[in-house]
Formats: C-alpha cells, structure tokens, sequence
C-alpha cells in the first residue's frame, strides 16, 4: 500500500509541474549577463530663439503668461547634444521630448526625453530621463528609468548644471553627466 501511495504521489507532483510548464509556454528566462556601467557627458542645447529653434511651446494653460514659473507650459524638444559647449562642436546625439513647467512657486521641469544617440559605439542607441528638473538649482540630478540598443534595460542617473542661460531668450546649454548601468 505504501509503494501504491508513493507512486501516485510522484505521477501527481509529475502531473502538475507539466502542467505548470504548460502554463508559462509564452515566456522564457534568460541569463543576465554582467552588467555594464557607462559614463557620458554631453552639452544639452536648448534653443527657443531666432529662425529654427530647437525646443517650441505646444501647449500652455491659460493663465501660463502670468505665472513667474510659466507654470502650465508645456515644450516639445529636438535639441542637439553635443560633445563641448559649442554649438559648432560634434553632434553626438539628439533630446527628443517633452518638458513642462510644474510647480507654481519655484522653476520646475517634469521632463520626458529620450537622448538619442548619433555618433559611434552608440549611434541608434538612446537612453530615457524621467523625472524632475529643479533648473535654477546649479546642480540637479534626475533618474534614468529605461534604454534602447547598447542601452537596453538601462537605469541609472543624469546630473544637470547650466553651463549658459540666456534669461531674455530662454536659450540654455546645459552639461549633462550621465552614469548608466545596462
């Protein structure tokens, strides 16, 4: 009687791990391989003046003209990133995106942008910033939360500092050091 139970017990414990692998046929695991951690710096142009600029105003809210934060206002961006602060200088790569002024009492960005890269190991690579952009604090730090290409499962973190902000124009150019772990 014993051995009749321990034989139905193993076809039953054989039965439902078939039964779990069944279940799970859409997905498949694999091996993470050692992970990479890459620095970049870049200069970040962001230009809102003159024949072809490089960031425009999509939306606002109404009373957006009237707030000392611009708050409401939304941009969309196709800036040129860039290897030294001038803008003659190697265009490495592209921030393609969305920010917009989100706090009433102090200039405060939520930003959403992909920094697609041009140039080299990384050229049709990119990596995507989320997050808050406290622009008059000289340094600030936002996270990044994803990647695509060499880039791929990318987090990590970029630090912000204004090299120039031109406050008449609203043009700036901005170093950008980025650590990614992908």
């Amino acid at each position: 009687m014993a051995k009749l139970s321990a034989v139905v017990l193993l076809l039953i414990s054989r039965l439902v791990a078939a039964a779990a692998i069944q279940t799970v046929t859409w997905a498949t695991r694999l091996e993470s391989a050692k992970e990479t951690t890459t620095n970049l710096q870049f200069y970040f142009h962001d230009t809102l003046s003159g024949k072809n600029p490089s960031a425009v105003r999509i939306a606002q809210a109404i009373d957006t003209d009237k707030s000392p934060t611009l708050f409401g206002i939304v941009m969309m961006a196709d800036d040129p990133l860039t290897e030294t602060p001038d803008p003659q200088s190697k265009l490495v790569g592209r921030a393609q995106g969305l920010y917009g002024s989100a706090c009433q009492d102090q200039l405060s960005l939520i930003m959403s942008m992909s920094f697609v890269f041009v140039d080299g190991p990384y050229n049709r690579s990119s990596i995507s910033l989320l997050g808050n952009n406290r622009a008059m604090n000289p340094v600030r730090e936002m996270p990044i939360v994803g990647g695509t290409g060499f880039f791929r499962l990318a987090r990590g973190y970029a630090i912000a500092q204004t090299h120039r902000m031109d406050f008449k124009t609203g043009d700036a150019i901005v170093r950008y050091n980025v650590t990614v772990v992908h």
